[in-house]
């Protein structure tokens, strides 16, 4: 039986700490960190894989179109 080869978005982002954060929207709780790029980078795919096996249920990777970085006001707390 041939595998089949799917495309993820991974969203990749850095705590105060400097622990990478990849996180997969597609797949519902798909997330993992690591102290370079590399080494989340091979984690999120270890991660994807482990998921899919978990989670028998259909996923269809989204097309990616694009990310906004946004700045909101904070509301004060009475």
């Amino acid at each position: 039986m041939e595998k089949q080869i799917l495309d993820f978005n991974v969203f990749i982002e850095q705590d105060e700490d400097g622990i990478y954060i990849a996180k997969v929207p597609e797949i519902k709780g798909c997330h993992t960190q690591g102290r370079t790029l590399e080494q989340v980078m091979e984690r999120i795919k270890e991660a994807i894989e482990v998921c899919l096996e978990a989670d028998k249920e259909e996923v269809n990777p989204m097309r990616f179109i694009g990310i906004q970085r946004i700045q909101v006001k904070k509301p004060q707390l009475v």
